[in-house]
């Protein structure tokens, strides 16, 4: 029975060592994100005053997951300008369900939205023409 060659099989260990360093030190993995970093960039339109009064009450039910002017938060919630909730692929009403009765996961991986406690249907309709104004003046319609 012949032994294998030592020396070979150390040059072939250490190749393979610096090939396993080399693509760590080439792709360091994905950099650190800090929870609650907002997710995309907002551009502010003037808003129309009913959307002014569903700024006020997005930011008193939304605002805390959703972001400021519904950017998202990075580990908390998605941002709401964002095309997955254009008005043909999310509705007003898909709006309103969730707010009401909450919304289980399913395009973001950051879990299920419980209902929003204690906000009255005017409250959502203002949030929604808020979010749809916002969502224009940045490309989304």
């Amino acid at each position: 029975m012949k032994r294998p060659n030592s020396k070979l099989y150390v040059v072939t260990l250490v190749l393979a060592l610096v090939a396993v360093a080399g693509y760590f030190w080439l792709y360091p993995g994905q950099p650190e994100v800090k929870t609650g970093q907002p997710i995309v960039v907002v551009n502010i339109p003037e808003l129309s005053i009913a959307s002014q009064s569903g700024k006020q009450a997005f930011d008193k039910y939304c605002a805390s997951c959703h972001g400021s002017n519904a950017a998202g938060q990075e580990g908390r919630a998605p941002p709401l300008i964002h095309r997955i909730y254009e008005p043909n692929h999310h509705g007003d009403m898909a709006f309103f369900l969730a707010a009401k009765n909450g919304v289980r996961a399913h395009h973001w991986p950051f879990g299920n939205m419980p209902p929003v406690e204690g906000i009255s249907e005017a409250e959502i309709r203002n949030i929604i023409l808020y979010v749809r104004e916002l969502q224009r003046a940045n490309g989304i319609d």
